[in-house]
């Protein structure tokens, strides 16, 4: 698989899963009835979360339009402004998703080891963009992409922990508290592991 396919695959990956979130978190269920009816932890201002949980969806979904733009050598090349436009664009949907992310980290499924998940993904999604920041201001370019691939890979959390629960909770019957931990966990590990190999493969 070569550069340009995987470019592809990524994007496509990343267009259908804006629209399942997007119409599932805002159109199908946008009071998250599913989502709250299966949470363990007490919501103490359940509005605060739901504007939290919704600020950090359509930032994300902003970081998932602008990823693959980012990773386009074409696009790169051929119009160096809209590349940097472009990533700054995407870095500062990261930033600002900190606030809810961390917020809602809090409340996770799981307990406190899916706390302590949540919490390392969002501090390994945050180190990872702000190396790529700092190795472009130094004009280091090859460690600008390729902590670019990896913030962008943990992008996909949200992603990997839907199909970890489906696989372990709703397939295994494995208890959802249980396969939700996992999940998150599996999120951060398992996306940095494939943006490792991606790193490799096309010796970006």
């Amino acid at each position: 698989m070569n550069r340009k396919t995987i470019l592809i695959t990524l994007s496509v990956i990343a267009f259908m899963w804006i629209l399942h979130t997007a119409s599932k978190n805002f159109i199908v269920d946008p009071e998250f009835t599913t989502f709250l009816g299966n949470k363990e932890a007490k919501l103490a201002n359940v509005n605060l979360w739901k504007v939290m949980i919704q600020i950090h969806i359509l930032l994300a979904i902003v970081a998932l339009i602008t990823g693959p733009l980012g990773l386009s050598k074409r696009v790169r090349n051929k119009t160096p402004f809209l590349h940097r436009w472009n990533g700054k664009i995407y870095i500062l949907s990261i930033l600002l998703n900190m606030i809810p992310g961390y917020y809602v980290s809090f409340f996770a499924n799981g307990g406190f080891f899916s706390i302590v998940g949540f919490l390392t993904l969002n501090t390994l999604w945050l180190v990872t963009t702000i190396k790529g920041y700092l190795f472009i201001k130094k004009k280091q370019i090859r460690h600008h992409r390729k902590w670019m691939l990896r913030s962008f890979m943990l992008t996909y959390a949200n992603l990997t922990i839907y199909v970890v629960v489906a696989i372990f909770h709703n397939a295994l019957g494995v208890d959802y508290g249980v396969a939700y931990t996992l999940a998150v966990w599996s999120s951060f590990t398992f996306n940095l592991v494939i943006s490792e190999m991606l790193i490799h493969k096309t010796n970006i």
